[in-house]
């Protein structure tokens, strides 16, 4: 039976092969290993960490050889300790050597990031907060990458620009301020569509707060979601939490900017709703596994 994989997926296992088999393939494997051989192969894992790319790497598998066996001996979002046996793959001795390097690199790098996720996720434990995701993200592995962050214990943020509004300080500042900002989005924002916007100071915050109010004073619906609290110590977090809990209508409150393990607990005990942390994708270690051959 042939295995199906997202369309996305195909593009991301295709490009990577692409890259590393070129125009003349695997020149190493075929002048080297008798076109019959075949053996096995044990994917361990040399670290502790969270799995992740369970799909990537079957797909990547799968693409070279359709032949190839692969039995997963753990399932994505799995901790993983030293030595574990992840999987086993069984077939053309060439093909598993042409598909292994692609199938780690993958493999590996969103093991990282579920690996960090975790970690963040067991810091703020015992809190509200949720840790999340951010658009800032390999091209083209947007997909993967916050599907790691789920099986890390994450929650994703807006997909892409077309899912939810995020007003930033460069919309605010090139659309002439925050409340003409906030007038248009009254205006022309759907009613299904969420809304969040982003304030560097609690004098900001006060603004906002104070438009949405008015409405609500008038019968109308609040305009505002989501507050994205930018670049605040944690005790400037706290106090933007205790005035956006008085608000009239429900806010959901989120802290980011350069978050790391050494500053999220605190933010954390702020109260907020949820910290993004760029660094969940963009600054991730490849997780170490090792590809053992048996013949």
């Amino acid at each position: 039976m042939t295995t199906r994989f997202s369309p996305s997926l195909d593009r991301v296992v295709q490009t990577a092969l692409a890259e590393d088999l070129g125009l003349g393939g695997d020149l190493t494997s075929r002048l080297t290993v008798p076109e019959d051989a075949t053996g096995s192969a044990y994917i361990v894992s040399r670290e502790p960490g969270v799995l992740s790319g369970v799909r990537a790497a079957t797909a990547t598998f799968a693409a070279v050889d359709p032949s190839l066996q692969i039995e997963w001996a753990k399932a994505s979002a799995e901790k993983l300790t030293p030595g574990d046996l992840v999987a086993t793959v069984r077939g053309a001795a060439r093909s598993i050597l042409t598909a292994e390097r692609t199938a780690l690199n993958l493999l590996g790098h969103l093991t990282g990031i579920a690996s960090r996720t975790s970690n963040f996720v067991g810091l703020v434990d015992g809190t509200r907060a949720r840790i999340v995701d951010t658009r800032k993200t390999t091209p083209g592995l947007r997909e993967l990458e916050k599907e790691a962050v789920l099986d890390g214990g994450g929650t994703n943020h807006r997909f892409g620009l077309y899912d939810a509004i995020l007003v930033k300080d460069n919309h605010i500042g090139l659309g002439g301020g925050l409340v003409p900002v906030l007038e248009r989005l009254a205006a022309d924002s759907g009613h299904l569509v969420r809304v969040e916007v982003e304030v560097d100071t609690t004098a900001q915050l006060d603004t906002l707060l104070a438009f949405d109010a008015a409405r609500i004073a008038d019968g109308l619906p609040p305009v505002v979601h989501a507050v994205l609290l930018d670049n605040m110590q944690a005790w400037e977090v706290g106090t933007c939490v205790a005035r956006i809990r008085r608000h009239p209508a429900p806010l959901i409150s989120e802290v980011s900017g350069g978050v790391t393990e050494e500053t999220v607990q605190d933010l954390a005990r702020a109260g907020v709703d949820a910290i993004s942390i760029g660094a969940l994708t963009h600054s991730v270690r490849c997780h170490d596994f090792g590809l053992d051959l048996q013949v």
